[in-house]
């Protein structure tokens, strides 16, 4: 593992600039955390923090005498956002946790590298590089980023101690970076502390769960949780329902060209029970989106492998195909995974596939008369108008869509007539 990264990123003149103003007089000015982290590991790189021995206020100073914007973004911790040329970087000044009650820590400005290094939480997580590239490893992570190992830093309690959100990071940490099986340490703390989640507020908990389960393939992960006991203790709606699904799952993303889709996951992990999960996303206070889609899933039914077009699109149209299409989903990734011994399953999948294609293309048709049409007929106004409205879009949902207006007014006015 080469001790130097060399990218795009780190060239780009305002870096470069930011870091050199940030590193004079006696101060220095590292790159730290993921984007080094992904940069030795391959991965894209979005965001570029700063570690600077610079206080906050020199901080801002010396970037505004660049020319760059900086924002008190966490001023209490000690970090601005400086925006250099259209790109913002976080730069926060090395600090120590004085105290803290599992949730926030005080910090304490510092000048010592080790000391900001041993406060962060993955060894993966605590590397700086310096603007030509350098890596400083100050906790061992060189070695933990060669074998994909999530490691705490120093003691695996007193890490969680400090915030118990850090439970929640190991899993996703291992999730996106890790292999083979996750640290041993660091696992039974997780299991021995996971009673601390319920200190975090709920926000916390569901963005580092759709983090996780934004991964590539959290399907180990998820089930290291589970052993642990972490799992049930977030999304205790889980516990009786399986998380085998997430594995077909994601292979049938990769295979099939959709999005990893932290929803759908969830949606495979979860009993079907609307009332239960509105319950559950009003508990991780989803947004509105989110909460609609989870209920809406919830609330339709699941078709059959060999239903007809017509009947679908019957389906489609009477319920919410939202819901729908993450049930075909659902239902076409697990006939997927069967498929492999059974090939019933195959025919299943097939049938599946092919109300998901329909399914995708759906538009939902305008039906094409309103109570004034009627009552332009000469039909009287009363509850009798609805009635007819009723029966008509029935007939017109019969139909697969095809009756036009004049069809629906004619059989109106047979109806009227009592000629039906």
């Amino acid at each position: 593992m080469s001790g130097r990264i060399s990218a795009e990123w780190l060239s780009r003149p305002a870096l470069q600039s930011l870091l050199a103003a940030l590193s004079e007089g006696g101060e220095e000015a590292r790159v730290a955390g993921g984007a080094v982290r992904n940069a030795l590991l391959g991965g894209a790189v979005t965001d570029v923090d700063i570690a600077t021995t610079t206080l906050p206020e020199e901080t801002a100073r010396r970037a505004a005498a660049l020319g760059f914007k900086a924002v008190p973004t966490g001023i209490a911790h000690g970090t601005l956002t400086v925006v250099a040329r259209g790109v913002p970087y976080e730069v926060t000044t090395l600090r120590a946790d004085v105290e803290t009650d599992g949730r926030r820590a005080k910090v304490v400005f510092g000048r010592d590298w080790a000391a900001d290094a041993a406060r962060r939480d993955f060894t993966i997580n605590a590397l700086y590089a310096t603007a030509d590239g350098a890596i400083v490893d100050l906790v061992g992570g060189m070695e933990d980023i060669k074998a994909r190992r999530i490691r705490f830093i120093g003691d695996a309690e007193t890490r969680i101690l400090e915030d118990f959100l850090r439970i929640l990071r190991f899993f996703r940490f291992f999730a996106w970076y890790g292999h083979g099986r996750p640290d041993a340490e660091g696992l039974k703390a997780c299991a021995r502390l996971k009673q601390g989640l319920a200190n975090l507020s709920a926000e916390r908990v569901w963005s580092e769960m759709k983090k996780l389960l934004s991964a590539p393939d959290p399907s180990r992960a998820l089930l290291w949780m589970r052993q642990a006991g972490v799992l049930s203790a977030v999304l205790p709606e889980s516990e009786k329902w399986g998380i085998d699904a997430i594995h077909g799952l994601a292979k049938a993303e990769r295979d099939l060209g959709w999005p990893a889709d932290a929803m759908l996951r969830l949606e495979a992990m979860l009993p079907p029970d609307a009332e239960r999960m509105e319950a559950l996303s009003v508990r991780l206070r989803m947004s509105n989106g989110e909460a609609a889609r989870l209920c809406k899933w919830a609330a339709s039914l699941s078709p059959p492998a060999g239903m007809s077009e017509r009947a679908f699109r019957e389906a489609l149209y009477r319920g919410e195909a939202g819901g729908l299409r993450d049930r075909l989903r659902l239902a076409l990734s697990g006939a997927r995974s069967r498929a492999e011994e059974d090939d019933k399953a195959l025919v299943e999948a097939g049938g599946f596939s092919r109300l998901l294609r329909l399914a995708e293309r759906w538009e939902k048709p305008a039906f094409p008369l309103k109570g004034a049409d009627l009552l332009a007929t000469g039909i009287p106004k009363g509850p009798q108008v609805g009635e007819m409205l009723k029966r008509l879009e029935s007939e017109w949902i019969s139909s697969d869509f095809q009756m036009g207006r004049d069809a629906l007014l004619k059989r109106a006015a047979q109806i009227a007539a009592g000629d039906d």
